[in-house]
């Protein structure tokens, strides 16, 4: 889904003065970080590592895991589209309301795509029989995003580390075979879930985790940071042969322009998604910045606890203007919904009345026209969002 995302303020003809629509939370000090690329700036004119394995390793020590289980990635965006390659022709359960990258991706691959609303996960007897949205996902990838008269399975695969060039399909499906879950089903999730902001409870992940060892759990854990709620960690997923969990240096570090994600999972399912990564896909100064946040990870700084009770507040800020209603959320971002109008409408408006922009959320699978994201900023750009969403309410006809 290259339109319809947040952080489009390209589009409008002014300054963006307050960006709500982005749940990267932009206000911390990157100057350290700045300063230390701008030292690395020579690194532009040599290719960087075919694959980043100095990150990899960095990483791997700071999560406590063997660097053969993470991938680093350009961006999470790129962890998605290659673990739906890996489990390519898979059938796929995501859990909504959602990304939409995810099914996305699954279409592009040829997964066979149900949906089935959050709370699925959370029943205590879980079937495709008992989803109560099963329908496929068809028509969800506007354009196809492979060359002209090429599907998806003639695209080339990239060789994964330690095979050669001219390495044959069955030698690929020999080392994809040493995988000790099939890719015949997968289940994707967003935990902290983007739009909502909800969290699953991690007994209940864990407990379907346990009793379906034949499916493959994509748990999306880009927004970990930014929550209270307990998480399963990089440690404890990947002793799992069916978790692949994917991560986001962008959202916790505000630096979206760079790309910086990564997976981790067992090896065996590592080596299934780097099989399918494109060489050199992660550039020289994102691998410089990987490593610089990882030996000092406080860069950028942010007080969780003040975020999360700036965001009770402006939640109970915008739930006093009548016909708003602001949902629960357990991170820094929520859904809000206007009982009547347009959220497309509200967002014109706000980016050319007052430059701030909020994220449509109309476009997300189950929610409606009046369904908008906002992701909290500082006090003083909060309370221009409020006194902006009321003059709008007050002067619509």
């Amino acid at each position: 889904m290259i339109q319809g995302h947040g952080d489009d303020a390209f589009r409008f003809g002014r300054p963006i003065l307050a960006n709500f629509s982005s749940n990267v939370y932009a206000h911390v000090d990157l100057e350290p970080l700045k300063a230390h690329l701008r030292q690395r700036l020579d690194a532009i004119g040599r290719y960087p590592e075919p694959e980043p394995y100095s990150l990899e390793r960095a990483l791997a020590g700071r999560l406590g895991i063997d660097p053969a289980a993470v991938c680093v990635t350009n961006g999470a965006t790129e962890a998605i589209y290659l673990t739906a390659h890996a489990f390519a022709g898979a059938r796929t359960t995501i859990l909504q309301p959602t990304f939409n990258e995810y099914a996305d991706a699954c279409t592009l691959y040829s997964h066979s795509v149900a949906l089935a609303p959050l709370l699925w996960l959370m029943q205590s007897e879980r079937s495709d029989e008992d989803c109560p949205m099963r329908e496929p996902c068809e028509g969800l990838v506007e354009q196809p995003r492979f060359g002209r008269g090429e599907s998806p399975q003639q695209r080339p695969v990239p060789v994964a580390p330690g095979a050669s060039a001219n390495e044959s399909e069955t030698g690929r499906a020999e080392r994809a075979e040493r995988c000790p879950v099939k890719p015949g089903m997968t289940m994707w999730l967003c935990n902290p879930n983007n739009p909502t902001g909800s969290v699953l409870p991690k007994e209940q992940i864990v407990a379907a985790i346990e009793e379906n060892p034949e499916t493959v759990f994509v748990i999306d854990q880009s927004y970990g940071f930014f929550t209270k709620e307990p998480l399963l960690t990089a440690a404890e997923a990947v002793r799992y042969p069916n978790v692949v969990q994917l991560h986001s240096m962008t959202k916790r570090y505000a630096i979206p322009g760079l790309r910086l994600g990564y997976v981790t999972a067992n090896p065996a399912l590592i080596e299934r998604i780097r099989a399918v990564r494109m060489p050199w896909s992660v550039n020289a100064l994102a691998i410089e910045a990987g490593l610089y946040l990882c030996e000092h990870p406080d860069t950028g700084l942010i007080n969780l606890d003040a975020l999360l009770a700036e965001t009770r507040r402006l939640r109970e800020a915008l739930n006093a203007l009548p016909g708003l209603s602001a949902e629960p959320t357990q991170t820094h971002f929520f859904l809000c919904h206007l009982a009547e109008g347009s959220a497309a409408d509200l967002k014109q408006w706000l980016a050319e009345r007052h430059g701030i922009l909020i994220r449509d959320a109309s476009n997300f699978e189950g929610l409606d026209a009046g369904h908008f994201r906002i992701a909290t900023q500082t006090a003083v750009e909060n309370e221009a969002l409020v006194a902006a969403v009321k003059q709008y309410l007050e002067e619509r006809p």
